[in-house]
């Protein structure tokens, strides 16, 4: 009976995310919602389409009375054409903080509400939260971001290290341009 027993629990550990594709990244354990609101600065993005024409991007967040965050993310092309979307970001689970919905209001989030929210997980964020590396479990979308407009070279390799470890391949990253400032 006991020999049973231990087959049954090595075939549930070989099955712990069978069929569901690599475990996901690991995230920190929680976020200080205060703490991070505020601006942050894109240094290095992985691709993706709705980026496709930034060369600076910066990223605002608000916490709101009902503990959500307002979003609000600004671009400024190559040409020097500033774009700007707003949103709002949602605990995924109550009580998680390192887990978020993040939503855009759009055309498409209002025609398909369901559809549109992003999964924004804290990758890593640094004791003082100046630096922070934010995914998705996929691994299809990573940012990288600080609160200075410039990264110092300690942090760069701190958020590429973190990324790798985490599974992320940071050879296909878009860095920030070193255009002026995105302030109108």
């Amino acid at each position: 009976m006991r020999l049973l027993a231990v087959v049954a629990a090595l075939v549930l550990v070989g099955c712990t995310n069978s069929g569901t594709g690599p475990t996901p990244p690991k995230t920190v354990e929680q976020v200080d919602l205060q703490r991070y609101q505020g601006t942050w600065y894109e240094q290095a993005r992985l691709p993706m389409f709705f980026q496709r024409n930034c060369a600076q991007s910066e990223a605002h967040y608000e916490l709101q009375d009902d503990g959500s965050l307002s979003v609000t993310n600004r671009c400024r092309s190559v040409d020097g054409d500033l774009q700007q979307v707003q949103g709002q970001a949602m605990v995924q689970v109550p009580g998680a903080t390192n887990k978020l919905w993040v939503r855009f209001d759009n055309w498409f989030s209002r025609l398909a509400p369901g559809l549109t929210k992003g999964e924004y997980w804290v990758l890593y964020l640094d004791d003082d939260y100046q630096s922070a590396l934010v995914g998705n479990p996929n691994r299809k979308y990573l940012w990288m971001l600080t609160r200075d407009e410039q990264i110092s070279a300690q942090s760069r390799a701190i958020l590429l290290e973190e990324a790798r470890q985490r599974g992320y391949d940071t050879s296909e990253l878009i860095w920030r341009s070193t255009l002026t400032g995105l302030t109108p």
